[in-house]
């Protein structure tokens, strides 16, 4: 059981480390192709936002690489250094994405406001459920009963994790879709541009459908694993 648990792990981890290395490549490649009307991801950002009739939203910048983000708390867009300031395709779809997100907050996107629902729960899950499930394991070597009610909380905890990494899916999808409709319709990228544009979504797209499966996977384990030793 252990034997297939770390062919699994093993899998993925790979699997992540492709898609990982395919997506930087990418966006280090598309960083390269300028914009011809000069904006930068902040001015990107900030007339997506004005089209579609949002002004409470501030576009700031913030360390780090692609560790762009929308915080509804705040109402900020964070744009990373590479791409605030820096006017290419590459940058160009990171900005209108994460105005994405910021639409989808705007209209009540329902997946979004699931998503939102489920982030207290899942903190407490991600924090103590690889916990229970170790002690869990630990104590099933000494034959006893509270091994299998730990590995069995943690298993319901990890489950919630897993029912979340697969709810962000049509969110990023989807804030990835306005984006490119938004480009598409403002012209801002030409037809090549574009389709540089959706290649680069698709690979960041990728990494969240990778960890999904991967959280998966890892909970199809765990659930064989409590079986098989209830038998």
């Amino acid at each position: 059981m252990y034997t297939i648990y770390w062919i699994i792990f093993g899998f993925f981890m790979i699997l992540s480390l492709i898609v990982s290395q395919t997506l930087q490549s990418r966006f280090k490649k598309y960083s390269k192709e300028p914009l011809r009307n000069g904006m930068t991801g902040k001015d990107i950002a900030e007339k997506m936002l004005h089209d579609n009739g949002i002004y409470d939203v501030k576009v700031i910048s913030v360390r780090g690489q692609l560790t762009d983000h929308y915080n509804p708390t705040n109402k900020t867009v964070n744009l990373s250094e590479n791409v605030y300031g820096v006017c290419s395709v590459a940058a160009a779809a990171v900005a209108a994405h994460e105005c994405g997100h910021v639409l989808q907050h705007a209209t009540a996107y329902r997946w979004l406001k699931m998503r939102s629902n489920m982030v207290p729960v899942v903190q407490f899950g991600s924090k103590w459920s690889q916990w229970l499930l170790l002690g869990g394991m630990v104590l099933l070597g000494l034959s006893t009963k509270l091994g299998m009610w730990l590995i069995l909380v943690g298993i319901v905890l990890f489950a919630i994790s897993t029912i979340f990494s697969f709810i962000t899916l049509p969110v990023e999808y989807n804030a990835s879709s306005r984006a490119l409709a938004w480009l598409e319709a403002s012209n801002i990228t030409s037809t090549q541009q574009h389709e540089q544009a959706q290649d680069a979504l698709k690979w960041a797209a990728r990494t969240y459908l990778v960890a999904a499966l991967s959280s998966l996977a890892t909970l199809l384990y765990y659930i064989l694993l409590f079986f098989g030793r209830r038998d």
